[in-house]
Formats: structure tokens, C-alpha cells, sequence
């Protein structure tokens, strides 16, 4: 199933005799500047010499390894980089599978991905995983999986399409492709020693694989001591310097993300650039790419450029983007550098800083050109079952989306969930909203949200309201994007749009909608799970364009809004979200009432 690459074992005699050079290389590149991320140096003159798509000989004079059937590439004068490491990621992200994604992330260099499958397995569970871990190991890239920790989220605040079970984990370890434990987002479970946290922590452990973290609390103390003593092993989720140097000190990596919506590069490489902190335990990752981003403005070569402007020496920030996480991942005898009997992944590139992606090989082969994609991505044969997620159980009607007042009531004191531009976090907001006929009459900034159920056809709505948008006139966006249970959220100005566009979704079998005046403005297809593509990445881009237009035009001028859109039941970041189960005060880690005191 996966592109052909033997280990460094079986192929180690024929590495062995083109090193010695009683054997020819299969590819030779020559004439170059070798970055060589083992010992920080660029070395002038250095040479390459591939074999069964692996490095065979690395040194100063490739010659006694060409032969008759060599291909020789003139390097002239250019860098030769490792091939980029994205070290957490999500690729449902991108509302493309596997194949598409990695089809639109070659050209930029990325030749690794270590990629968390948590979204997928809310809506189908393992079955999910092993889709998307049988496509992606069908890729001419590295794509490894790691096995999802957290679904539910959050136990008892929301109800998932399928949960994941300390045994699925364990069955999941033995999967080729398996690196390890997804982000344990519970870390409550984990601080409060939740036997089934542990459970999966432990299955890992026992495995040798590597445990994702996610410790979104800006609490130091003795919770934060005790997480990471549960294993977790690297984070992601620091916004300051101060929350990368705690992580290091604690033997964690510190993972510094740069996605579409995620900017906390810049606020914490200063522990590096500025208080010199030893920077191989800072790690280079995307978290979170849209389509967009992907086709228009890169993928890791886009972190690291960014990274390489706030400061960092190149050499350093290459190193955050590939040894540093094969290391991580226990797999830098294998990947993450140019180096005897690594994977031949590679990239040529004229400038360090501006890091033009000029060629990128593969385990040995060229992969890509001048931003062109030189490969094809197999795609897996996606079923049924994974095309058919939206379960409605009935059509819904605009009474669906209605908020009943408290008997007798002339205006309510409501709790609001309030969005806040460019953050994760939101606000819990108390606005006073009038009542018409014994039903809650949003007004001004605050609009409707709705939560609909999709996994189990129930045809249960739960509604609440939600500030900060700018929506304006009769208008509704309807998304099964919705982290992490994958639910539909809803949200608009009109109950009988809301209606529309929900059913809409139903019809299609999930994506994005949004619909004003009456009729559907922008449509985004994401047939598999509700979540994905398998369109090429520029199509789905074009569709979200859209999208983002349609919104712009009922009166959204929030930066990132789609994104602040599906994370509204997010029910594990504070402090208010919606689930299926009611609205969730994420402060406390309860369900709470519509309305102020009601509690």
C-alpha cells in the first residue's frame, strides 16, 4: 500500500557498496550548499549520493558513486535543505483528504507530516482513523498518524458521533503508521487522574510511541506539574514566552504554531532568539491549515519563513522544522536530516531566508518543480458510510430555531456567548433581549445559534445566542464543521434561513452554507464525514472563497470569522460554547441555563 520505501536494514548492503563505490547511486546531486541540521553548519561543495530512496553517501566528493545509470543534478550553487516536518496537524483542516492535501503541500516542501485525525474520529471513530491512516500511507510523502485521545472532547458535555476507547488505542499501536497519542486535550481527566485518560497514556507508553499534548490553561501550578508527569510530551498550546520556557524546563517540546488562524510564533520564539534558550526543544507546526493558506500562501516553508523574519537565525528555525521533530517522534535515525540511510528528502533552494521552494525530491525521487506537483496522490476508495454522515432524522422548520422566554417574561437577561477576532477563547457576555409572543427576539450585535444534531438522526436543536459576527438583514451559515463533535452549527439573523440552510446540509451531506434573502449565496461541498474533500485543494479554495464572500456580504468583517465559526462547540476552550447537550460554561466545566438567573 505505501509507496515503495524499505527500511534502512534490508537496503543497508546496497547504501554500504555506493558509499564505497563499488556500486552506482541512483541519484547524485552535486555542485550544491549542504545545510546540515545534525551540526548546524552549511557546508560548501558537499555532495549527495541517493540509493533505493535513501541517502547513501553525504560528504564532499560524490563522484566514485556515479555511474552508467546515475542521475546527476547539478546543484549550482544552491541549498540543499531537509525536506520540511509539519510536527502537529490536523489534515480535516484543510477540508481535504489525505491525497489532495498532500498533493497541495509537496510543492511547498513538506515531504513529513505527523498529523492528528482527531476531527474524523468524533464523526466515525476508529473506522475513521483507519481510513484516513490507510490514505495517507499511500502517499509519496510521509504522512504518520497519530491515534486520536479525545473523543469526547470533554465526557458529559457533549455526545459524539462514535467515542474513542483505551482499547481502541491500543489496537491502533500496532498499525504501521501509528507514531503515537493525539493531543490529550482532557487535561482536566488527566490532572484529576481520569482512569481512562490514563489508560490511553499508558497504551502509548507501552507501544514507544510519543504522547501528544494540549494543556490550553494558563495555570502553572500544581495541575500544569501534574499533567505533564502523566506523560503528554510536547504542546502546542502556548501564546507567550513564558508558556514555551515552562514547557521546556519541564522536559516538554515545545510545539510553536503558525496556521491560518494560529499566530504564536513570534510572541514565543523570543525564548529562543532573546533569552537563548537551547532551541532543540522548539518545534515548527501548522496545527491548523485552510485551503486557502495551503494553495495561496504555503505550508511549512510558510512557518518557517516566518519564523526566520521574527528573529531566527535559518539554520535554527530549519532545525525546528525538521530534526528537532523527527527527534521528537523518536524518528531522526530515519527522517529530519541529510544524513547516510535517512529517507532522500530533500529540497534545492537558491535563498535561505526567502526560501523559494525550487525542486523537492521525495525518498529519492522529484516530487515537485517550481511550485508544480511532479507525482500523482492516490486516493482511497472512500464508502459509503464515510459519505453518508448527515443524520438529520427529519426536516427542520423555522419553530426548530425559536427560543421559548420564561412564562411571563417582557425581556431576558441572556448569556451570550461572545466572540473574540483572531483568539480561540470567547467571552461569556449577559445581554438583555426583548421578548415577542412568549419567544426571545434577538437584537443589535447578538444573533441566533443553534446546535443540530447530525450523528444519530435524533432531530434535536439546541439553541442559544452568540455576539460579535456583524451579521445583518435575514441571513444564516450553517457548517458540519464544528470542533470537535462535528455537530452542525447554525447561526443567523432568521430562523426560517437557519431552516434552509441546515436542511441544505442534510441534502448534501455536509460542508458550509450560507443563505440571505431568501436563497443560498455560497456552498462548500465536504461529502466525506461532513468534514472533507476529495477535490484538488484549489477547487475547495475557490468554494471557501466564496464562502468567506457571501459572509462578508450579511455584514461579517471579523478576520477568520468561518474559523471562529466552527470552534463555537468547542466545548474544552472557555468560556462559553454550545453542544448538544445545552450551553456549556467551559470556565466550570458544566452545562448552564439560557438565561441569567435560572441557575
Amino acid at each position: 500500500m505505501e509507496h515503495a520505501i524499505r527500511s534502512w536494514a534490508e537496503v543497508a548492503p546496497r547504501l554500504v557498496a555506493v558509499a564505497a563505490g563499488r556500486e552506482a547511486a541512483d541519484l547524485v546531486i552535486r555542485g550544491g550548499r549542504l545545510v546540515n541540521v545534525q551540526s548546524r553548519e552549511i557546508l560548501d561543495g558537499w555532495e549527495v549520493a541517493v540509493a533505493e530512496g535513501r541517502f547513501a553517501y553525504v560528504g564532499p566528493d560524490a563522484s566514485h558513486c556515479i555511474g552508467d545509470g546515475t542521475q546527476v543534478i547539478e546543484a549550482k550553487g544552491r541549498y540543499l535543505i531537509p525536506g520540511l516536518i509539519d510536527a502537529h496537524m490536523h489534515i480535516e483542516s484543510g477540508m481535504l483528504t489525505p491525497a489532495e492535501f498532500a498533493a497541495a503541500v509537496i510543492p511547498h516542501g513538506t515531504t513529513t507530516m505527523f498529523t492528528d485525525p482527531h476531527e474524523i474520529a468524533n464523526v466515525l471513530g476508529l473506522d475513521g482513523v483507519r481510513m484516513m491512516h490507510d490514505e495517507a500511507l499511500m502517499q509519496p510523502v510521509n504522512i504518520f498518524t497519530q491515534m486520536p485521545s479525545c473523543a469526547p472532547s470533554a465526557p458529559g458535555l457533549e455526545t459524539t458521533g462514535h467515542e474513542i476507547t483505551p482499547d481502541d488505542v491500543a489496537e491502533a499501536m500496532e498499525w504501521p503508521g501509528i507514531v503515537g497519542l493525539g493531543e490529550m486535550m482532557n487535561y482536566p481527566g488527566v490532572v484529576a487522574g481520569d482512569p481512562k485518560m490514563l489508560a490511553e497514556i499508558a497504551a502509548t507508553m507501552r507501544a514507544g510511541k510519543t504522547v501528544g499534548g494540549h494543556f490550553a490553561s494558563p495555570d502553572r501550578g500544581a495541575p500544569f506539574h501534574a499533567y505533564v508527569a502523566g506523560g503528554p510530551a510536547d504542546d502546542h498550546e502556548g501564546t507567550r514566552e513564558s508558556d514555551a520556557i515552562d514547557r521546556v524546563r519541564q522536559g516538554m517540546r515545545s510545539m510553536l504554531r503558525l496556521g491560518s488562524a494560529w499566530y504564536d510564533v513570534e510572541s514565543q520564539i523570543t525564548a529562543v532568539t532573546e533569552k537563548g534558550l537551547d532551541p532543540r526543544n522548539f518545534v515548527l507546526c501548522t496545527d491548523d491549515c485552510h485551503s486557502g493558506t495551503l494553495v495561496n500562501d504555503g505550508h511549512m516553508d510558510r512557518v518557517v519563513r516566518h519564523a526566520i523574519d521574527c528573529g531566527c537565525d535559518p539554520v535554527v528555525a530549519l532545525q525546528m522544522a525538521t530534526i528537532n521533530s523527527a527527534t521528537h517522534f523518536g524518528m531522526e535515525r530515519e527522517l529530519g536530516s541529510i544524513a547516510p540511510g535517512r529517507r532522500a528528502d530533500l529540497i534545492l533552494t537558491s535563498d535561505l531566508k526567502a526560501l523559494p521552494i525550487e525542486q523537492v525530491f521525495a525518498r529519492g525521487v522529484l516530487v515537485a518543480e517550481n511550485g508544480d506537483l511532479r507525482v500523482t496522490c492516490p486516493h482511497y476508495d472512500w464508502p459509503e458510510r464515510a459519505r453518508q454522515t448527515v443524520h438529520l432524522g427529519r426536516g427542520l422548520v423555522a419553530d426548530d430555531f425559536r427560543v421559548a422566554a420564561p412564562e411571563g417574561a417582557k425581556e431576558v437577561r441572556a448569556k451570550v456567548i461572545g466572540v473574540v477576532e483572531n483568539q480561540a477563547p470567547t467571552r461569556a457576555l449577559i445581554r438583555e433581549l426583548p421578548v415577542e409572543d412568549g419567544a426571545v427576539m434577538p437584537e443589535g450585535h447578538v444573533a441566533r445559534i443553534a446546535l443540530v444534531e447530525r450523528h444519530r438522526g435524533t432531530g434535536g436543536v439546541t439553541n442559544g445566542f452568540v455576539e460579535g459576527f456583524g451579521y445583518e438583514g435575514s441571513m444564516a451559515i450553517a457548517s458540519t464543521v464544528a470542533h470537535d463533535s462535528h455537530h452542525m452549527i447554525v447561526v443567523g439573523t432568521d430562523a426560517e434561513m437557519m431552516a434552509a440552510a441546515a436542511n441544505r446540509l442534510g441534502e448534501v451531506g455536509g460542508g458550509v452554507t450560507v443563505w440571505r434573502d431568501g436563497a443560498e449565496r455560497a456552498l462548500v461541498r465536504l461529502p466525506i464525514a461532513g468534514l472533507m474533500s476529495d477535490a484538488p485543494a484549489h477547487d475547495v479554495a475557490a468554494a471557501a472563497d466564496g464562502m468567506v464572500a457571501a459572509m462578508r456580504e450579511a455584514g461579517c468583517t471579523l478576520n477568520n470569522a468561518y474559523m471562529q465559526h466552527s470552534l463555537l462547540a468547542l466545548v474544552v476552550i472557555p468560556e462559553l460554547r454550545i453542544s448538544d447537550l445545552g450551553l456549556v460554561d467551559v470556565s466550570r466545566f458544566e452545562i448552564t441555563t439560557l438565561f441569567e438567573g435560572q441557575d
